[in-house]
């Protein structure tokens, strides 16, 4: 077989799986937001009175939040241990030490537990269950097929990009991110193309359904990149959250020692986690949640210095109770939530001294910058970002932030613990290193 045959057949496979993939995946996105959106609509809205800013009965922040959290800490450690925390990492850790097997019981258990999470107030974000819900669906269906490790790994990275490109709006993006999470300096190129499928099909599956629709996330006002001179500023954001996502991920994992110092069963941290958020949410009731309702406050520039910075520091303690105490949940909305406000913080105070300075625009490129930063992924960052917004007149300074932001940060720092440098350092990879090597000894002998 000729080497264009070869690639016929190998297009052939992988759309039809990756299709298969984005199908299944795209229809559990959908089960999963609203089962989130409704739990979020009784606890929050119903129960609590929360509206973004406030909380009617703020008695219930000791009592909703930790019982969300007692509920999650239960299902997850008495089925799926694996499921706790931000489940991103653990897909990064099935792909390089697992041979991409993820059990059976992954995706309803993880389902389960981020809902009860995230649905009673908890800060996190949908990224990490979907995530691992879509990279678990692509694991299962490579195993019923009898697919060989390598393409397992594959539709694990499918299943994750279809995850994140549905709920998200963001099929780009999704696909991107699914490539690049995996190491800190590399891409997984082989699974680039799979990914782009399954990502577009589980998109258009999402978006399809009545009261979706196609549109972005968030909505933006329009801003646009007209002054060179702003790059500087644009420079300078990126360098000052580059060097705060490195506090963040100290922060959180600090948390997380905390927590797992504590002498008390696991299944009961994640509801002690919930106390304490509830008794930071009393005093700053935006810490609740993903977020997004205050972030598209502050890209709308309506927010003061004062609140935009105050709530992006409590946001870090935030997520480091909810998550760091195996709370299951993402960490990317609030990840975008701290950025947005310490990038819409910037812009106000840059806005006093010039007069066409746009704050909600500094805003916007914090939340990529400081997730960039945290998370060693400055091209998904910047695409996620923009089609979140729909907004991409920001693209060159979204590019230079989030470079800097990711330069600033240091490899050493990521909120993903289970990332590797390289290709070279994956566990996945290193019998084709070694080929290499073995190859060019016997070349150099030879010669």
């Amino acid at each position: 077989m000729n080497r264009t045959s070869e690639y016929q057949v190998y297009l052939r496979k992988w759309i039809t799986l990756s299709v298969i993939i984005g199908i299944i995946v795209g229809f559990a996105s959908l089960c999963f937001f609203h089962m989130l959106k409704y739990l979020e609509y009784f606890l929050l809205k119903s129960c609590l009175g929360y509206s973004g800013w406030s909380v009617e009965r703020k008695y219930l922040l000791f009592l909703i939040p930790p019982l969300g959290g007692l509920l999650s800490g239960f299902i997850v450690y008495k089925f799926a241990p694996e499921t706790e925390g931000h489940g991103t990492d653990a897909v990064i850790s099935s792909f390089h030490k697992m041979k991409g097997i993820i059990r059976r019981r992954v995706p309803i258990v993880k389902a389960i537990a981020s809902t009860l999470i995230i649905g009673s107030g908890g800060s996190a974000g949908r990224e990490g269950p979907i995530a691992q819900i879509g990279a678990a669906i692509g694991s299962l269906s490579s195993s019923l097929l009898k697919l060989k490790e390598e393409d397992r790994r594959i539709m694990l990275v499918c299943g994750t990009a279809a995850g994140i490109g549905s709920i998200f709006k963001a099929p780009l993006g999704g696909a991107v991110f699914s490539v690049e999470v995996l190491y800190r300096r590399d891409f997984e190129t082989d699974a680039l193309i799979p990914s782009f499928v399954s990502s577009i099909v589980a998109y258009s599956i999402f978006s399809s359904f009545p009261g979706l629709g196609f549109g972005p996330v968030l909505k933006v006002p329009r801003y646009e990149f007209h002054h060179p001179q702003l790059l500087f500023f644009y420079a300078v954001l990126g360098i000052l959250l580059g060097g705060m996502s490195i506090i963040y991920v100290r922060l959180f994992y600090l948390l997380k020692s905390g927590f797992k110092w504590l002498r008390i069963p696991n299944w009961i941290k994640p509801g002690l986690g919930g106390l304490l958020l509830g008794t930071l949410a009393f005093f700053t009731p935006s810490v609740l949640g993903t977020g997004y309702e205050v972030l598209q406050t502050a890209i709308n520039g309506e927010m003061m210095t004062r609140d935009l910075l105050l709530l992006g520091l409590a946001k870090m303690l935030a997520t480091g109770f909810t998550i760091g105490s195996g709370g299951s949940g993402g960490v990317f909305a609030p990840s975008l939530f701290i950025g947005g406000m310490l990038g819409g913080a910037f812009g106000k105070l840059l806005s006093t001294q010039f007069e066409y300075i746009e704050p909600g625009a500094f805003a916007l490129v914090g939340m990529a910058s400081f997730f960039s930063g945290a998370a060693k992924v400055p091209v998904a960052s910047l695409i996620i970002v923009s089609e979140m917004t729909g907004d991409y007149q920001l693209l060159a300074p979204l590019m230079l932030s989030c470079a800097l932001a990711y330069i600033t940060s240091s490899e050493r720092w990521s909120i993903y613990e289970s990332q590797v440098s390289t290709r070279a350092q994956s566990p996945a990879h290193i019998k084709e290193y070694e080929f290499f090597v073995l190859e060019r000894l016997k070349r150099n002998r030879g010669g």
